[in-house]
């Protein structure tokens, strides 16, 4: 299993947080949570919806993204991201549909 961090890096304010933000997906949610605890994150801050489960991810700020990268995260394009979560909605061999909650 893989944990991918994309170089999205936007601009916003997300709570008390300004801070530029990219996507953290994984494999599989089991996966993604339990790395996003390893980064120091909160649940809370899993962003997935029933409708859309093929876009489960959390947002990390850029003060966390060398860490994430330290920890086994590999850095891909936001171009490579939207691929793969296409991938994921439309059922693509070879693509995991991370389950919502």
């Amino acid at each position: 299993m893989t944990i991918y961090l994309d170089d999205w890096c936007q601009r916003a304010r997300l709570g008390p947080v300004d801070d530029l933000w990219s996507h953290l997906v994984a494999d599989s949610d089991e996966e993604l949570h339990a790395f996003a605890v390893r980064l120091g994150m909160q649940r809370a801050w899993f962003q997935c919806s029933e409708r859309r489960p093929y876009q489960a991810h959390y947002d990390v700020p850029e003060r966390l993204r060398a860490d994430a990268l330290e920890q086994g995260a590999v850095s891909i394009t936001w171009r490579q991201i939207g691929r793969m979560m296409r991938d994921r909605r439309t059922g693509a061999p070879g693509s995991v549909v991370p389950r919502a909650y």
